[in-house]
């Protein structure tokens, strides 16, 4: 079992503070939902946890250990694997040169998601968005990364590969942290924790059901 959190996290653009002392824990193997709207600070609150983020206040903590300091190379090669809402993928790279960076074996890639099977010489910023998001995401499968977080993981995919997208980060063996605008269909009957974020500030923790009612 893995935690990752934030404690009395603060985040500062210039002078704006993006985080007013946010805290959150997201354990796993599970889901953990960063919900809110554009502005509201779950993008921020996850590139912290990432690492690429300074604080200017507050910590990260990642099984008991202070990380706050550890710079974002450092732990991805902990195991945590960011997959941002956009420049997602190497666009100059062809779909299996981005899935050989992962891992040396693309099968399970090409298992999960299919579609990509027939794009594999294709440049990866040739794709549509959603072709996008699923080889980033795939990337993120192969790398059986012990923390995920990803930014919107079913933008721009159609509703069958979204509800695949959502059945898949479900099974990982992985604490996963998902930002979302809103609870997407495909995680409202499936237990997750859910941190609600409105203008840099938790307005809401719990499960997903109780969000619902």
């Amino acid at each position: 079992m893995t935690t990752i959190s934030l404690r009395h996290a603060r985040v500062r653009y210039g002078p704006l503070e993006a985080l007013h002392g946010v805290t959150l824990a997201a354990p796993g193997p599970g889901l953990t939902v960063l919900l809110g709207r554009n502005g509201s600070g779950r993008t921020t609150a996850l590139r912290a946890l990432a690492g690429t983020v300074p604080l200017s206040g507050g910590a990260v903590v990642w099984d008991g250990a202070d990380v706050t300091r550890v710079p974002a190379y450092e732990r991805a090669r902990r195991g945590l694997c960011l997959v941002p809402e956009r420049q997602a993928v190497f666009g100059s790279l062809s779909v299996r040169e981005n899935l050989g960076l992962a891992a040396p074996d693309h099968i399970p890639a090409l298992d999960a998601y299919p579609q990509l099977r027939p794009l594999l010489e294709r440049r990866a910023g040739t794709l549509s968005g959603g072709e996008q998001r699923m080889l980033a995401l795939s990337r993120a499968l192969l790398a059986r990364a012990r923390v995920v977080l990803v930014d919107e993981p079913a933008q721009g995919m159609a509703p069958p590969v979204a509800a695949r997208t959502y059945e898949l980060l479900g099974a990982l063996d992985a604490c996963v942290v998902i930002a979302e605008q809103r609870l997407p269909p495909g995680l409202r009957d499936r237990p997750a924790i859910v941190y609600e974020l409105r203008r840099g500030s938790v307005v809401f923790a719990g499960e997903a059901a109780e969000l619902r009612r």
